[in-house]
């Protein structure tokens, strides 16, 4: 425990770091103060410490430990001596969706938002609706997306969330920057970067510098792209925030025209252009099975995925052995012919102990 701390002042100090970034000196308090709010049938400052956590765990790539952290809640619920608020479906609909379980995460933050109507609890509400719309836009389906940010705004003139209010600038301008309605989009992220300077939040002042180069290179102004990406660049601690520091460098890289040399593998998603360091580019022949396998697995490179996995997320059919080992094993194989260097010495495609997953260590660009 650390000493003479109780677990709202544990997670005040925790919150502080990590808004600074330090996520290292962050875990520790958030972490006790989660294990003494339980001990204290505290739950929703147990459910606010767990969501900090997440994030911590989210921007540093542990999605094992997000895994664990939602297999654990789901124990609580299971065991009932756990409150069904709408927090605790709010956090899971959060372990979900950075899981890339969008489906899923849906479903709880509907769960949330059917719960908090109940109660009344606006915070709630805004927290569920803001789940229900981060959704929508990993579905692509922007307009759906702007809908419910309207509706968080009607909430935001009768209830104060900073903190949420900033979240929701950031993620309106990126969906009107998806709609390339660039200038709109720097507008707000304009209106939130003078709020963060307010309240000192260094990870948000980084996002928003990103946001703000995204903006620009979607505009073709590579330039001014540069700037702002090199600004968010040179403000964070690559240590913290490694898988953010790696996307925007290979952000940076992309855009100075440099991919053949950066990157081992590259792999446009809207273009379908696959290129290999060695190979150069791989012609698919619009082998589609395999393109959504590579993008599933260089999307989350480490991450093992199971056959029952792999079998419901590219074929959408329920696992079942007789019918899909062979399937699977030969798609496996296809692939790798495409991709590896040296079908002998596999380079990214390896096999676990329960499934398959992506070689980590290698440099790849997904755009």
């Amino acid at each position: 425990m650390i000493q003479g701390l109780k677990a709202e002042e544990l997670l005040k100090v925790g919150k502080l770091y990590k808004d600074k970034t330090d996520f290292n000196q962050a875990l520790p308090y958030l972490i006790q103060a989660s294990d003494l709010f339980l001990q204290e049938n505290k739950f929703e400052e147990f459910l606010e410490s767990q969501n900090v956590i997440i994030r911590i765990y989210a921007e540093t790539g542990e999605q094992e430990k997000i895994e664990n952290i939602k297999e654990s809640l789901q124990d609580l619920v299971l065991k009932n001596n756990f409150e069904l608020s709408p927090k605790t479906f709010y956090v899971l609909g959060l372990c979900a969706s950075y899981k890339h379980q969008n489906s899923i995460a849906k479903e709880y933050f509907t769960k949330s938002l059917n719960l908090a109507l109940q109660k009344n609890s606006k915070k709630d509400i805004c927290y569920a609706i803001f789940g229900i719309a981060n959704t929508y836009a990993k579905e692509e389906k922007y307009n759906e997306a702007l809908k419910e940010i309207y509706n968080i705004k009607v909430f935001f003139q009768v209830i104060d969330l900073p903190e949420l209010e900033i979240f929701i600038k950031i993620f309106n301008g990126n969906v009107l920057r998806k709609l390339e309605r660039y200038n709109e989009a720097l507008e707000i992220y304009w209106l939130a970067f003078e709020e963060v300077k307010k309240n000192k939040d260094l990870f948000n002042y980084i996002s928003i510098l990103y946001s703000i180069g995204l903006a620009y290179r979607d505009k073709g102004d590579h330039h001014m792209a540069k700037i702002y990406l090199n600004l968010a660049l040179s403000s964070m601690d690559k240590e913290n925030l490694k898988v953010f520091h790696s996307i925007v460098e290979n952000t940076l890289e992309e855009i100075s025209g440099n991919q053949s040399v950066n990157f081992d593998i590259i792999f446009n998603k809207d273009k379908k252009y696959i290129s290999e360091k060695s190979k150069g580019e791989i012609d698919f022949k619009n082998q589609f099975i395999l393109l959504d396998l590579l993008k599933l697995f260089m999307t989350t490179p480490g991450q093992v995925y199971s056959k029952e996995e792999i079998v419901n997320k590219i074929w959408q059919q329920n696992y079942d052995p007789r019918v899909h080992d062979n399937k699977l094993y030969v798609t496996i194989k296809r692939l790798r012919r495409l991709i590896e260097p040296e079908n002998e010495k596999p380079k990214y495609l390896f096999r676990a102990k329960n499934g398959y997953y992506f070689n980590k260590d290698v440099k790849v660009l997904l755009s």
